[in-house]
C-alpha cells in the first residue's frame, strides 16, 4: 500500500511479529548453549520447558519470510547473499569453533541455509506461484506438508491411513540432509530441512500474494511495540551476531565462577 506521496508504507505487523520470533529464538539458543555446552541444569530445565513452542515461533518466523518474499523484488540478490552468510556460518561452526574447543555447535543445515534456499527458489519460481490461485495454494501447501511431516522418521503419507515408508538405504548417509534424510550419526546444533516446512514458507507466500492484490488490513501498518519491531527489522544481523555473543557471554561467566571455586 502507498500513502499520498507514493512512498509505500511499511507493514510493522510482520516487522514486530518477526521480532517477537527473534526475541523468543535467542532466549531459547541461550538456555541450550549455557545449559548443554557449560553444563548448567536450570537452563536445560528451561530449554526443555520451551521445546514444544519452538516449532510455533520458527513457523512465524518462515511464514513472514514467504510473505517478505511476495513483496520483494530483490529476492534472487537476497537469496545469494543469504545462502553466502549461511556456508559461511557453518564453515565457523563446524571447522574453527571445535580447533578452539567449542565441540556440538556445528550448523549444517540451520535456519539460514534453509530460507536461503526458499528464497533462490521463490525467485526462480517466482512467475509460477504468483499466478497460482493462492486459495488453492494453501490448501496445497496443507496437505503437502501433513503428507512429508514424517520424512525424518522414514516415510510420507497420513499416518497408517496412507503410508509409504521410504528406503532405509536413503537414511545411511547425509547427503539428502536438506531434505530432511539424514543418517542416524548425524548432527547439527540448528536443523531446518525444507520438508516439510517449505510448505509453510509456500503458504506464507501465497497469503503474500493475495494480500498484494487485495490489501492488507490498515491495523497491520500500525506500530504497536517498537521493541519488537527493531529486532524484526534486523533479524539477520541479530541472528548472526546473537550466537558468539552467548558463547562469549557464557565462557566470560563460567571463567569468573571458576576463580572463585
Amino acid at each position: 500500500m502507498e500513502n499520498a506521496s507514493g512512498a509505500k508504507k511499511r507493514i510493522h505487523f510482520l516487522d514486530e511479529m518477526r521480532g517477537l520470533a527473534v526475541f523468543c529464538m535467542i532466549f531459547y539458543h541461550a538456555f541450550y548453549i549455557i545449559g548443554e555446552l557449560f553444563g548448567i541444569e536450570q537452563a536445560m530445565d528451561l530449554f526443555y520447558f520451551f521445546m514444544p513452542v519452538q516449532p510455533f515461533f520458527a513457523g512465524i518466523f518462515i511464514f513472514i519470510c514467504g510473505i517478505s518474499c511476495s513483496l520483494s523484488k530483490s529476492n534472487l540478490k537476497r537469496g545469494a547473499i543469504l545462502l553466502g552468510i549461511a556456508l559461511g556460518m557453518t564453515l565457523v561452526t563446524a571447522v574453527v569453533m571445535p580447533k578452539i574447543g567449542f565441540v556440538d555447535c556445528e550448523i549444517y543445515f540451520g535456519i539460514l541455509h534453509f530460507l536461503s534456499v526458499c528464497i533462490l527458489l521463490f525467485a526462480l519460481f517466482s512467475k509460477l506461484i504468483k499466478a497460482f490461485s493462492p486459495a488453492v495454494g494453501l490448501v496445497i501447501c496443507a496437505v503437502l506438508y501433513i503428507f512429508t511431516a514424517g520424512i525424518g522418521s522414514g516415510y510420507l503419507g497420513f499416518g497408517e491411513a496412507l503410508r509409504i515408508d521410504l528406503p532405509a538405504s536413503l537414511y545411511t548417509s547425509n547427503i539428502l540432509v536438506p531434505l530432511g534424510i539424514y543418517s542416524p550419526a548425524f548432527y547439527s546444533a540448528d536443523y531446518f530441512p525444507l520438508f516439510p516446512d517449505i510448505f509453510i514458507f509456500l503458504a506464507g507466500a501465497f497469503t503474500g500474494v493475495y494480500s498484494a492484490k487485495k490489501g492488507f488490513p490498515e491495523k497491520l501498518y500500525i506500530q504497536r511495540v517498537p521493541f519488537f519491531g527493531f529486532l524484526g527489522k534486523n533479524a539477520l544481523i541479530i541472528y548472526i551476531v546473537h550466537m558468539p555473543l552467548i558463547y562469549g557471554a557464557a565462557y566470560g561467566i563460567e571463567l569468573i565462577i571458576n576463580l572463585f571455586k
